[in-house]
């Protein structure tokens, strides 16, 4: 089946010829109503030096016009908008190919993670490879709690990850971490996951290249609106890790 969409916007946006501090990606599907409040902070917060990069990950409401909107607001907002890109980890993907920062970001585009706290992160990644923001070190940094459900669930999907691939890390799913693009560059062509365990494929595949991550607690709030259902996200998730899991074993032939 062919895509639905003829009218892809393509890589627009930026300045080609500028040359960028800090990338920040922002994967979004189906975010019309909530990336506008995002983007008007973002754009109006952080510098000229740091990339603002939106990815579309097969949207079928009104995200590439919203987003679109936002084009004469400052050269550093930048929208990949291609046929092909498929889930939150090929967003993500897709943005590490093309950013041009020396220090890469991703964000939720939801806005849960603001533009303070990711610059706050951005200016920590010194003498580390990366850094996680996770919502578990310390409580008192979170404005605003996710549900009972999507809190359990957090923490046994977080005990699977530990007992499968021996991540020390206390929050794997937050959406905001930050890398160096040199952290980045010798993992992007192995990178396969495209779902919601994207993350877990990052921070793996660092772990065997043996690069510093560092996770410190984030100041976050949960948003309203979501399009992720957990009764029917977190079984897969869960497959999807042990899948990756097999991959990156002597079993990988099992799997395709």
């Amino acid at each position: 089946m062919g895509d639905e969409r003829k009218d892809y916007l393509g890589d627009v946006g930026g300045d080609a010829d500028a040359g960028f501090a800090n990338t920040i990606i922002i994967p979004a599907y189906n975010e019309e109503h909530r990336i506008g409040p995002t983007l008007s902070e973002y754009l109006n917060h952080l510098s000229q030096n740091t990339e603002v990069m939106v990815v579309l990950n097969g949207c079928k409401d009104r995200t590439a016009d919203v987003v679109s909107s936002f084009l004469d607001k400052g050269s550093h907002l930048r929208i990949i908008d291609e046929p092909g890109v498929v889930g939150k980890g090929g967003a993500i993907t897709a943005g590490f190919r093309r950013a041009r920062g020396d220090v890469i970001a991703y964000v939720d585009a939801d806005g849960a993670t603001s533009a303070e706290e990711i610059e706050r992160l951005m200016s920590l990644v010194d003498g580390e490879d990366g850094v996680l923001g996770s919502r578990w070190i310390d409580k008192n940094y979170l404005r605003r709690k996710q549900s009972i459900l999507r809190r359990i669930t957090s923490r046994v999907f977080n005990t699977v990850v530990k007992i499968l691939f021996r991540l020390p890390y206390k929050d794997t799913q937050c959406g905001a971490k930050v890398f160096k693009r040199e952290a980045v560059d010798k993992i992007v062509d192995m990178l396969g996951t495209t779902n919601l365990a994207f993350d877990v494929d990052v921070l793996y595949l660092m772990k065997k290249h043996g690069l510093a991550l560092k996770e410190v607690p984030t100041v976050w709030e949960d948003k309203d609106g979501s399009s992720v259902r957990m009764w029917r996200t977190a079984p897969r998730m869960f497959g999807a890790v042990v899948r990756m899991r097999i991959k990156h074993s002597r079993l990988k032939n099992l799997v395709n």
